[in-house]
């Protein structure tokens, strides 16, 4: 009974189908699936649903607008096989996170679809740039900015956020209402029957602080290139089309990120050493006299970077312009950047230090060798060999862009 059971577990991952559609043919065509990176949010942490064989959960949006098409498919049900045994509601989880107003008929889909030629990307364009594609050539592509006021947008945003659920581990719907949101969107350009269109390709939320007295702080809350985007470089495009915007406003006084995720810090890195790299202060000859005052300075009244991402900069820069076989040069390099790494070891271990005067003689023991000098040593060489081999990929990276 259990094995037969079994069969009726499905990978939800798996399950889940979406589709960016363009034309009426791509809902027949499987190369435009693409599928979630994660599932838990809806389906639990094991990530299946259990009740069907062949389960298809199909989630298709026209590419431009994002309306809807919601249909479950599976060629199997257990309860039509077994008594008393009920399958998960698969489609009131997606009811959950999709508005109201989606198909569920592919005809009322395809009317839609005919309707995309109506469709205009929201609010006010900030940047243009193009893409070399193998296939299609130069493909153009632009950057809007865009708040809750502009009509149709609240709407349009409902249905983009959707995708969060399925690719940011963590993620969750933002207060939309809360005037101080800036939205950022990336769509691309592309003719169909003599017409120009628009597909989204991706976006950006950044939430206005405020810093006392005067001042704001965006902060980046969500960023997401959607997957038949990605690997095409759209996401550092975006990142510094958002940065040189805030540039602009007097009142901005850094931009930061709420609990960015690794990658957002690479393309970060990768952005703000691109920005900075013509900067008169982190010109190559003053890379080698350390990180100064006047790299925090101009990064901040320039760039509105604040100072530990000015240092980051600082560091991949003077990689750049440092000759690593020359010993003399590597060792100085390479102590100037563990001096900076040691820094969260030191206040550990002053925290260590006053917590032995009340800690039990059992508890010391399990602290103990985390004041272990060659311990230390050893953690510390570990991260300098990290950090070092994401520096040398970006500068990999800015080389190839050059």
């Amino acid at each position: 009974m259990e094995k037969k059971l079994a069969e009726y577990k499905c990978d939800t991952n798996e399950a889940v189908c979406l589709k960016l559609v363009r034309f009426p043919e791509d809902l027949e065509d499987d190369g435009t699936t693409f599928h979630p990176e994660y599932s838990h949010q809806l389906y639990g942490d094991d990530e299946v649903a259990f009740g069907y064989k062949g389960l298809q959960i199909q989630l298709y949006y026209t590419a431009g607008n994002l309306s809807t098409l919601f249909k479950v498919k599976y060629s199997s049900k257990v309860n039509e096989k077994f008594d008393c045994v009920e399958p998960d509601n698969v489609e009131g989880k997606i009811r959950e996170i999709i508005p109201a107003g989606f198909s569920c008929n592919t005809d009322d889909f395809i009317s839609l679809l005919e309707k995309e030629a109506n469709f205009k990307p929201f609010g006010t364009l900030l940047h243009t740039y193009e893409v070399h594609n193998e296939e299609a050539g130069e493909l153009t592509y632009q950057i809007y900015k865009v708040d809750m006021t502009c009509p149709g947008f609240p709407e349009y945003h409902e249905r983009l956020q959707t995708f969060l659920m399925w690719f940011i581990e963590t993620a969750s719907f933002i207060d939309a209402d809360d005037d101080r949101w800036d939205f950022f969107l990336v769509f691309e350009k592309y003719n169909k029957d003599g017409e120009t269109l628009y597909a989204t390709v991706g976006y950006m939320t950044v939430y206005n602080y405020y810093v006392y007295p005067d001042k704001t702080r965006p902060r980046v809350s969500q960023m997401l290139i959607l997957p038949p985007f990605q690997g095409e470089g759209h996401g550092a495009q975006l990142l510094e089309a958002v940065h040189r915007f805030y540039c602009t406003l007097p009142k901005v006084q850094d931009i930061t990120a709420e609990d960015p995720s690794e990658n957002y810090v690479k393309l970060r890195d990768y952005v703000l050493v691109k920005l900075c790299q013509g900067l008169p202060s982190f010109s190559p000859d003053k890379l080698h006299l350390g990180f100064s005052s006047d790299m925090i300075r101009e990064a901040q009244d320039k760039l509105k970077i604040n100072k530990k991402h000015a240092r980051r900069v600082y560091e991949i820069l003077r990689l750049r312009a440092t000759d690593m076989s020359d010993e003399v040069k590597a060792r100085d390099y390479r102590l100037e950047v563990k001096r900076r790494l040691f820094g969260p070891y030191k206040k550990n271990q002053r925290e260590l230090t006053k917590m032995m005067k009340c800690l039990r003689p059992e508890e010391l023991v399990s602290h103990i060798h985390q004041m272990n000098p060659q311990i230390q040593h050893e953690e510390l060489e570990k991260s300098y060999q990290v950090i070092l081999g994401e520096y040398r990929r970006i500068i990999e990276r800015l080389a190839a862009q050059a």
